[in-house]
C-alpha cells in the first residue's frame, strides 16, 4: 500500500474533494431517477438546482452520471499517482473556474465568486513541480 507520507497535501485535498463530488453526484442520480424518494429534502439545499434539472429532465441523469463517473476517474488516478489522473483533476478544475466566471459575470449565481479563488489557488499549488510530478506507485517524484 501507498506511503501518505510521501502524498502531496494538495492531492489529499483534491481526493478528498473528488470523494465529495462523487457523494453529492450519485445522490443527484439517486434523486432525479426516484422523484419523491427519501432524497428529496435533500434539495433543499440547492432547489434552484432542483429546478434547473427538472428543466433539461432525463438528460439530467445523464449530465450528473458524466460528473459521478469524472470525478470517480479523479480520485483514482491521483489516488494512484497517475498522470492521467493529474491532468483530469486540472481540467476538472478549469471548467470548474470557468464555470464559476460565468455564474459570477452573467449574475446566475453571486455565489460562485467564493469558488474562484478557491479553484485558483489548488490549481496554483498543483502547478508547483513537486505536485504535478508525483508518483504514487514508485513513491517518488517524476
Amino acid at each position: 500500500m501507498q506511503n501518505t507520507k510521501t502524498r502531496p497535501f494538495v492531492v489529499t485535498v483534491l481526493i478528498v474533494l473528488f470523494i465529495v463530488g462523487i457523494a453529492a453526484s450519485l445522490i443527484s442520480i439517486i434523486s432525479l431517477t426516484f422523484p419523491g424518494s427519501f432524497l428529496e429534502p435533500v434539495w433543499k439545499l440547492n432547489p434552484r438546482a432542483r429546478g434547473g434539472f427538472a428543466r433539461i429532465g432525463g438528460w439530467s441523469i445523464v449530465l450528473m452520471s458524466v460528473v459521478f463517473l469524472t470525478c470517480l476517474l479523479t480520485v483514482i488516478g491521483l489516488w494512484r499517482g497517475l498522470r492521467w489522473g493529474y491532468w483530469l483533476a486540472v481540467v476538472v478544475l478549469i471548467i470548474n473556474l470557468m464555470a464559476d466566471v460565468i455564474n459570477v459575470v452573467v449574475g446566475t449565481d453571486r455565489r460562485a465568486v467564493v469558488g474562484i479563488p478557491i479553484v485558483l489557488l489548488l490549481l496554483i499549488c498543483l502547478w508547483r513541480s513537486k505536485d504535478r510530478r508525483y508518483d504514487v506507485r514508485n513513491q517518488r517524484m517524476l
